[in-house]
């Protein structure tokens, strides 16, 4: 009887899980396995640790939605702690499994445990990260255009969107398979409540996605001014708040794109339904950047190889860590995503700026400490945004410097969102 592991990875729904169909269509039997990253919990990148207290706490929920997602389907979720190779080898050995599926990576730590895995069990890795299918881009990776403008214009003109998937109806899963979510004090961590001047009290999961998804949507219509939204700074409303969970794969970037179209049939079409889909090909490229560079997304030369750029030392960093620049715009989002794990695009590349520009900080430190901090980080996304701002990536500028009283004077002219976060 055939059996195999689907490793659930950074896609944590059944929902448009192109390899999770495939494990339960080609297998008599299915194994869900999580395994939660001894790494994330244990070990520091430049001395900052890897997962905060909001990160985790928004990832324990999303598996808690998918474990029930599957129970609905006649499955569980087998969840551990380890080290994901070692996990797998060991869960394939006790439960004789003859096969991996999972969904394919785009980041080097996670393309290194893929090629560990397959050196002990067949293994079938599929892609699904993305909004377009890397086999359907009109060019090879190697040929990725340095310019996000290329690209788009490139996959625009000569690429399609898959249609999504639908979800497995029933998955036989083996005897012995399920095991619970544990909570936050159990791996270590106190649990917390997000500061009540949130913009939006974030929930882990599918279920939460999808809800999201519907009220941004289709109950309030706010995509209709989306463009006009979108750096906005106070509240819920003034953008989608997708990212955390597209970060875990909660929600899938076809499932976003083909209610945009929805909404274009039916409510309206204009330069703010586009511009969501135009921010979710930024994050397409960010990750095919991450799969054509490998590591060197992670280095301080970035995919440049720039060693020219004299960062100064770290001496001052606790306080911009800390929200205690004395630039208060920068102090202020600081301190928003120190008490609810989320900060917004606008204040995240003005923090960013801050750091290189202003306090000639190693860019490193700062991609480190949003990488424990916030509830939507991505490898991708984080460290692509990151190099891109320090000019170590794919600007055409060569990096960009804000300056902070005018985005101040076009952001907050009345200094609401600084008197929000003054302390």
């Amino acid at each position: 009887m055939s059996r195999a592991i689907y490793w659930f990875r950074n896609d944590l729904r059944i929902e448009d899980n192109e390899g999770l169909v495939k494990a339960a269509v080609n297998n008599k039997e299915v194994v869900p396995v999580y395994v939660l990253d001894k790494v994330w919990l244990n070990e520091k990148l430049l001395g900052i640790e890897r997962m905060g207290p909001f990160r985790l706490k928004f990832l324990l929920e999303s598996l808690i939605d998918l474990k029930a997602s599957l129970q609905n389907i006649g499955s569980d979720l087998h969840f551990v702690i380890g080290d994901p190779v070692d996990e797998i080898n060991r869960i394939r050995r006790e439960f004789h499994c003859s096969k991996v599926y999972a969904q394919k990576a785009c980041a080097y730590e996670e393309e290194q445990q893929e090629e560990a895995i397959a050196k002990f069990v067949s293994t079938e890795f599929i892609w699904g990260e993305t909004l377009y299918h890397l086999d359907d881009l009109p060019i090879q990776l190697n040929e990725l255009p340095n310019i996000f403008t290329e690209f788009r214009k490139l996959a625009e003109k000569k690429s399609s969107i898959r249609e999504e998937i639908a979800a497995p109806l029933f998955i036989k899963t083996p005897e012995g398979i399920g095991s619970d979510i544990p909570n936050m004090e159990a791996l270590g961590f106190e649990d917390i409540e997000a500061d009540e001047r949130t913009v939006l009290h974030f929930k882990g999961g599918a279920t939460a996605g999808k809800e999201r998804l519907q009220y941004y949507l289709w109950d309030k219509e706010l995509l209709t001014n989306y463009k006009q939204t979108r750096n906005g700074l106070i509240g819920g409303d003034y953008s989608s708040k997708f990212s955390p969970w597209l970060a875990n794969g909660s929600l899938s970037p076809r499932q976003i794109f083909w209610q945009i179209k929805k909404f274009e049939r039916y409510v309206k079409k204009n330069s703010s339904t586009y511009w969501l889909v135009f921010e979710l090909i930024w994050r397409d490229y960010f990750h095919f950047v991450a799969k054509r560079f490998g590591n060197k997304i992670y280095q301080r030369t970035g995919i440049l190889g720039r060693d020219n750029i004299d960062w100064g030392n770290s001496k001052l960093f606790h306080l911009w860590v800390e929200g205690r620049t004395k630039e208060p715009f920068v102090d202020a989002n600081m301190r928003e995503m120190n008490a609810t794990g989320f900060m917004s695009n606008r204040g995240r590349q003005n923090v960013a700026s801050y750091l290189a520009y202003n306090m000639r900080i190693d860019w490193l430190l700062g991609a480190a400490y949003f990488e424990k901090m916030l509830i939507d980080y991505d490898p991708c996304s984080n460290y692509g945004n990151w190099i891109y701002i320090a000019g170590v990536g794919n600007d055409p500028r060569g990096g960009r410097a804000f300056n902070i009283k005018r985005q101040v004077d076009m952001y907050d002219p009345k200094g609401e969102y600084q008197e929000l976060w003054q302390h």
